[in-house]
């Protein structure tokens, strides 16, 4: 059963996550109205509810674009040991397929959905991390794939996309008719300039919201899975302290959170080590 901590935080970041999606949506949906009227509201929500009842892009082909292969089960009979385990305790209807990515880099990623889920580990993070801190990991794309995660962020893309092709045609429409709106002293409405032209970056901007909303929330159902914090902590600081050159670790480390796509590690490990702390009390 989830401590009450953790039920707390998963709790205020599923309100955020609906309040980030429905902003997005609420901006492409006045940009499309503005621009087009009724038409263009209708136009600005097609695309979310085709995407909201489709099934979204096979695992398969993700999987494919990234060079990943399949492990084995008989190759590696703990790894997928592990799975199993984590699988049942989150009452997945199927156990996820595990991949192999052939990089250095420390990586992990989910694919799919709960009825085709798989899972990418790459050689950099098995040769590096030790079986309890894969195990956090391994739990942290579980708890991704049980929240439907994967689904969640290709709608809150195709919402993304849909506001910047609204804005494209804004502009350019703005540009078309300039002439005559001159001829005519047609003056145009001071909120439908500022939706053309910052309505893209305010919605990346929320995606961006968005995505660090979901580790967090995976970081904490991990926990419940595994009743190990430090060892999602351990994971996150090796793969810190590992991945990239000095370079990106330097422009990353100096970028503001709110343009981040994942939460600072330093965070996301405070966290991890207070929900230690409460579940110990």
């Amino acid at each position: 059963m989830a401590s009450p901590p953790s039920t707390k935080h998963r709790l205020q970041n599923a309100l955020q996550s609906i309040l980030l999606l429905g902003a997005m949506a609420a901006l492409a949906g006045a940009l499309g109205w503005t621009l087009f009227g009724d038409a263009g509201l209708w136009a600005a929500a097609l695309g979310p509810v085709l995407a909201g009842i489709g099934r979204g892009v096979s695992p398969n082909v993700v999987l494919r674009l990234t060079g990943a292969r399949p492990i084995p089960a008989a190759q590696a009979p703990g790894l997928y040991g592990i799975v199993a385990t984590l699988a049942d305790r989150a009452r997945l209807p199927r156990v996820p397929r595990l991949y192999y990515l052939p990089t250095r880099a420390l990586n992990a990623f989910a694919a799919g959905g709960q009825d085709e889920p798989a899972i990418a580990l790459s050689d950099g993070l098995l040769r590096n991390l030790e079986t309890r801190e894969i195990a956090g990991v391994l739990a942290h794309e579980i708890a991704h794939v049980r929240a439907r995660d994967v689904w969640v962020m290709t709608l809150a893309a195709v919402v993304g996309h849909m506001t910047t092709l609204l804005s494209f045609l804004g502009l350019i429409l703005l540009i078309v008719l300039l002439p005559m709106a001159i001829l005519t002293r047609y003056e145009l409405p001071p909120l439908a300039l500022v939706l053309l032209v910052f309505a893209p970056t305010v919605s990346s901007l929320l995606q961006l919201a968005l995505l660090r909303t979901r580790e967090y929330d995976a970081d904490i159902a991990a926990v419940e899975l595994t009743g190990d914090p430090r060892g999602l902590a351990s994971a996150l600081q090796k793969l810190e302290r590992r991945q990239g050159g000095w370079m990106e670790r330097v422009f990353t480390a100096r970028a503001p959170k709110w343009l981040r796509s994942h939460p600072a590690t330093a965070e996301r490990i405070r966290r991890l080590l207070e929900l230690h702390a409460q579940t110990r009390a």
